[in-house]
């Protein structure tokens, strides 16, 4: 009886609940990931500048906060978007749609992990203690080293989000209610992040960003999710994903 009970909960999160709840998070995080990287991150990091760099944070560290919250809040929708995007994709193939909400997810705990450095700049640029404590060059220096780690665990994860998108493009392509297009696109944007992620660790003065070029496919699946779910699915499809729950 309680499986029963589980089957009508998960019942009631139909597909066009499931993609607008996707369409939203991930639209929301396009708009957050770019002012924290580009607006914030890029605009305070001085690149092989430790001083500037330091100066910089100390003289914006408000601003530097708004880009961590904003950069959280984008790991907290990554583990929302990939319920919702399994949900999604569940009666395609619910073991490969289970194995890219988990890579998804995986990213997004990196992620935040990744993200802790940029706490412990805060916290060093401004306590007392850490700036009694060290060398004012010492301290730039140490900025510098959490900023790298920052990066690299961010790196790391793309790696996994790179899995992800190559599964879930996958699962797109072979659905048959979402445009194989979209599928194909997807996996374009992930073949892009995995040569991002491996060409860094490979070759030591990797510079091309290669993901910029090739992520159309993930923009243009937050408009269809949004004009899907607003549209809603057929009936048909709805009673087929309940059965296979």
């Amino acid at each position: 009886m309680n499986s029963d009970v589980n089957a009508s909960r998960f019942a009631d999160i139909s597909l066009r609940k499931a993609a607008i709840i996707a369409g939203l998070g991930l639209l929301i995080m396009a708009i957050l990931a770019p002012i924290a990287n580009f607006g914030v991150l890029q605009n305070l990091i001085v690149p092989g500048d430790a001083e500037i760099t330091a100066n910089n944070i100390m003289a914006s560290v408000g601003l530097f906060r708004v880009g961590i919250i904003c950069f959280l809040i984008v790991a907290i929708l990554d583990v929302v978007v990939a319920w919702a995007l399994y949900v999604l994709l569940k009666p395609v193939n619910e073991s490969l749609s289970l194995l890219a909400a988990w890579f998804r997810v995986v990213y997004g705990a990196i992620f935040a992990i990744a993200l802790s450095n940029l706490f412990i700049i805060v916290q060093l640029l401004n306590g007392d203690n850490y700036l009694k404590a060290f060398e004012t060059n010492q301290l730039q220096a140490q900025v510098m080293l959490f900023l790298n780690a920052f990066r690299n665990g961010w790196d790391i994860g793309l790696v996994l989000f790179g899995i992800h998108l190559f599964v879930l493009g996958y699962l797109v392509f072979k659905s048959g209610y979402i445009p194989t297009f979209l599928g194909i696109l997807l996996i374009v944007a992930a073949l892009g992040y995995l040569m991002d992620g491996f060409g860094k660790f490979l070759l030591p003065n990797y510079n091309i960003t290669i993901s910029m070029f090739t992520f159309i496919g993930e923009a243009l699946l937050i408009f269809w999710l949004l004009w899907r779910g607003m549209k809603g699915f057929d009936r048909e499809l709805e009673q087929k994903k309940r059965t296979h729950i």
